[in-house]
């Protein structure tokens, strides 16, 4: 392992020249605050790929794949791999959908507002923030704990140091800098990751050997017919799949793709290669199985890695983890910053826009408080994620059904949300008990919405209709009002 000094002193330098470069990148913009928030059709197909997959690969991914692996099995993984990939799938019909109804959109909290009015605004306003809360809070944990096992440097210390780098850039140059340094970082991460998996199946003897060792130790491990591998998949691609629609930071890419010819291929591209490396990362888990490793499964990665990793490879993973959590993280903080812009101007529309930039910008620090701490505590990535992901399957139906029906309104919404999150959390596991009815919660929270909205809408009949005009005419400009 690495010592204290120098693992800090390569921690703070290489988080540096991350910082550094985007403040350089964007030192070159003079950009509005729209541009700020949204850096509307300015993104080629190649940028947003990358920054897509950039995004979609956090410091997680050392984790959570492999340690589903370890209770689901392969069919997990594969389940966990083309979850990841669906949401931006999912993304392009109901991209391509909001750029024609809502050209000039920047969010997706717009929309709420505009079609279904305060009540479920405010309630999914509070499920996007809490989800980006989580998935920020989740990135400094796996970064912290990737740390401490080179060093024995505290929790705390590591997620302030990638905290306070990450707001540097993305405070100062917002969107663009963000998608700048994912470019960056992908030609990190791509590498980096194929030696850790190199490394680690040098160290099994190869493919054949696990699969021999597992066929006799824990054969239903790669067993694709097991059901309990088929509920793990199955839980994951659903939580994963309505997850993503809620990610801010998606919504800002549809808008910053140049056209949407250029989201379409994008989003479509950026998950279809997502895939791979979450399959290559899940079967860490197995080797670790194999291995007859015990314990904390989260870190089954490493234990199967660590032991055989020459020097370089361990100063390696701060670059490689500072990547994977940066080109994450930065996503998040440039999201709330536009949340914040785009609801400051809805409460405030005579509010000077330089007064708009230093709220966006303020919030942002604030919020990074209370990640900082949480993230300090070293709580389950996995089930963080879990948790988060949850509601947004509550929320998904009763959202995006309005994109398709004009007789879909605010009241059915808000009630079908409402009784998704109930019936979802009524099964959902705590911390310290077995995940036996995830699958469960999440078929409550993805369809009761549904069952629950239908009803209303036949019960009720309601002539009324949404008009789609509304959400090209209201949706309200940043810049200062006369």
């Amino acid at each position: 392992m690495l010592d204290f000094t120098s693992t800090l002193l390569w921690l703070i330098v290489f988080s540096a020249a991350f910082a550094v470069a985007g403040v350089v990148y964007a030192r070159r913009f003079s950009s509005s605050l729209e541009d700020y928030i949204v850096a509307r059709n300015s993104q080629s197909s190649l940028a947003t790929v990358l920054t897509l997959m950039a995004s979609s690969l956090g410091a997680w991914i050392l984790f959570a794949p492999a340690q589903a692996a370890t209770w689901g099995g392969l069919a997990a993984v594969i389940g966990y791999a083309l979850g990841a990939a669906s949401p931006r799938l999912l993304m392009i019909p109901l991209g391509s959908k909001m750029r024609t109804l809502m050209p000039q959109g920047r969010s997706l909290t717009e929309f709420l507002y505009l079609r279904y009015g305060k009540p479920l605004h405010a309630l999914v306003l509070l499920i996007m923030v809490f989800y980006l809360f989580i998935a920020l809070t989740a990135e400094l944990t796996a970064m912290a704990k990737v740390i401490m096992l080179l060093a024995p440097i505290p929790l705390w210390l590591t997620a302030s140091v990638v905290m306070l780098s990450t707001l540097i850039y993305t405070a100062f140059g917002g969107l663009r800098a963000s998608i700048f340094t994912d470019k960056i970082q992908m030609f990190i991460i791509v590498p980096l990751l194929l030696v850790l998996v190199a490394v680690g199946w040098r160290v099994m003897g190869g493919a054949g050997t696990v699969i021999d060792t597992l066929r006799v130790e824990a054969p239903q491990l790669i067993n694709l017919a097991e059901p309990s591998g088929i509920k793990a998949g199955l839980t994951f691609f659903l939580a994963i799949l309505l997850t993503g629609i809620f990610h801010q930071g998606n919504w800002q890419r549809v808008y910053a793709a140049k056209d949407e010819r250029t989201m379409r291929r994008g989003f479509f591209v950026g998950g279809v290669l997502v895939i791979p490396v979450i399959f290559l990362m899940g079967l860490m888990g197995l080797a670790f199985v194999a291995q007859g490793g015990s314990g904390d499964a989260s870190v089954a990665l490493f234990e199967v890695v660590l032991p055989a990793a020459a020097p370089w490879l361990l100063v390696a993973l701060i670059p490689l983890g500072l990547s994977l959590v940066m080109s994450s993280a930065d996503t998040v903080i440039s999201a709330v910053s536009s949340i914040v812009a785009v609801e400051g101007r809805r409460l405030a529309p005579n509010l000077p826009v330089r007064r708009l930039y230093v709220w966006s910008r303020s919030v942002i620090w604030l919020f990074s408080i209370p990640v900082v701490f949480v993230s300090a505590q070293g709580y389950s990535v996995l089930y963080l994620f879990l948790l988060a992901d949850l509601l947004c399957c509550a929320a998904a139906f009763p959202v995006f059904y309005g994109l398709y029906s004009q007789r879909h309104d605010g009241f059915n919404a808000t009630l079908g949300c409402l009784s998704g999150l109930v019936a979802g959390l009524l099964m959902f596991p705590g911390p310290s008990q077995a995940p036996t009815t995830l699958l469960e919660s999440f078929l409550l929270a993805i369809f009761v919405p549904a069952v629950v909205i239908l009803v209303l809408q036949g019960l009720r009949r309601t002539r009324d209709r949404f008009t789609w005009s509304v959400l090209q005419t209201a949706v309200q400009g940043l810049e200062d009002r006369k």
